[in-house]
């Protein structure tokens, strides 16, 4: 179990990724009650910091700002949306747990759950009863009717009108009152289905959703709240009609062109690619149950997400960095990182997952390695400048640190004494 208090540690010996800079400073971090009170540099490094518990000898590692995943479900237990909105609660929230614990594993020190989550959840991981990432959730994303939320198939005469993950709300009334509702009970953003998507079963992907007058609504309701929305949107007619209402952030964006492109960069909206859940959906559709109507849909926009993320970054989008896994799929997430590099290289993928995402949550003490900022650290066995996988492979050691606090991840570091030879214990 992870201490849910703060915690105190030095790492030493260190070659640090700050989550900004391209260049890697060699030198020491200190940690006091779960925040990073100093960076030193080599010739400043001299030791243990008073009051510090832990020291760890990182032994010329690199040491990068813990991650974070943009585009997660807890509550995503299959790829069959009936299973994930109306199965008993309890089981999702417990199902997801686990599946929060694990993203904590690989390296993710925060996540923002864009469908789902609620505040029991949240205060659960706060309040250590299980261990996960800090968590940022939206509640059930807001669909239309027949929109990406809603689950119904077009023989289907049974009544929906929402579930844990998504919910269907038509009107501006009635979506002013579901907005409100999300921020009375914790929500820290608001998602829309502004387009069509691959596992939704009656909604072309290309096709804009919701009314101007709807999204605007809602954008300008979680505007006043200090928040914002973001949109589940593919096409370029879908993505600008979101932007010109008041959207700050496009999920997936996998169609976007130039045009679209240039535009969320003069509105300064992000986009959050999830560029693995269609690689992963079209190497493993077979072993996941993925219909062939969804195995169509993903392979149009499989093809097409790699270039929209080009487009997106000559036209100076800022860029973020999201999985958006579901089912068993969940064991890819690291995977996501390769397919970041390979379209925009090491430094761009790791700013994406680790200060440009923070800038998106609006948490500038996250996804840096600064001081003043939380101490969510990863350790990995290697240097990503020069061999890229050490970010993806699981098979290689990695150590996790939330708050000032060591992770435990057996799985990772099974076979790799050197990085429990490096935690060299209590110091006072």
């Amino acid at each position: 179990m992870i201490p849910n208090f703060p915690g105190n540690l030095t790492i030493r010996n260190a070659r640090i990724f700050d989550g900004e800079s391209p260049a890697l400073v060699e030198g020491s971090i200190t940690v006091r009650d779960g925040r990073i009170t100093a960076v030193h540099g080599t010739a400043e490094d001299s030791g243990a910091w008073p009051g510090s518990e832990t020291v760890l000898d990182a032994g010329g590692r690199v040491v990068i700002p813990g991650l974070i995943d943009a585009h997660f479900h807890a509550y995503a237990l299959s790829l069959t949306s009936a299973l994930n909105e109306t199965g008993p609660l309890s089981y999702s929230a417990l199902a997801g747990a686990r599946r929060l614990e694990a993203a904590l594993r690989r390296g993710f020190t925060s996540v923002r759950d864009v469908a789902g989550g609620d505040v029991g959840l949240a205060a659960a991981i706060e309040e250590g009863l299980c261990p996960g990432p800090r968590y940022f959730f939206t509640g059930p994303a807001l669909s239309q009717t027949g929109g990406h939320g809603d689950i119904r198939a077009a023989n289907d005469g049974s009544c929906f009108h929402g579930g844990h993950m998504c919910e269907v709300v038509d009107g501006v009334e009635d979506l002013l009152r579901a907005v409100r509702h999300r921020f009375r009970t914790g929500a820290t953003a608001i998602k829309l289905m502004t387009s069509g998507g691959v596992i939704s079963p009656v909604d072309p992907i290309r096709v804009p959703q919701y009314s101007a007058a709807e999204i605007r609504a809602v954008t300008e309701e979680a505007s006043r709240r200090g928040s914002y929305a973001t949109a589940h949107a593919y096409s370029p007619e879908a993505i600008s009609h979101s932007v010109l209402n008041g959207v700050r952030c496009i999920e997936h964006g996998n169609l976007l062109d130039a045009e679209t492109a240039r535009l969320m960069a003069e509105y300064d909206v992000y986009l959050v690619p999830t560029l693995v859940t269609y690689d992963a959906m079209g190497r493993r559709g077979a072993e996941i149950g993925l219909t062939e109507v969804g195995a169509a849909k993903n392979q149009e926009v499989l093809a097409a997400g790699k270039n929209a993320v080009t487009l997106a970054q000559e036209a100076g989008v800022r860029i973020g960095f999201g999985t958006d896994l579901m089912g068993d799929l969940e064991d890819e997430q690291l995977a996501g990182l390769r397919l970041q590099v390979e379209v925009l290289g090491v430094y761009e993928a790791l700013r994406s997952a680790t200060s440009t995402n923070a800038a998106l949550l609006r948490r500038e003490d996250l996804g840096r390695i600064a001081e003043g900022a939380c101490a969510d650290l990863v350790i990995l066995d290697g240097n990503p400048f020069d061999e890229p996988s050490v970010l993806w492979d699981g098979s290689l050691n990695r150590i996790v640190i939330k708050a000032g606090h060591i992770v435990s991840s057996d799985a990772l570091r099974a076979g790799h004494a050197a990085m429990d030879e490096a935690i060299s214990g209590a110091h006072g």
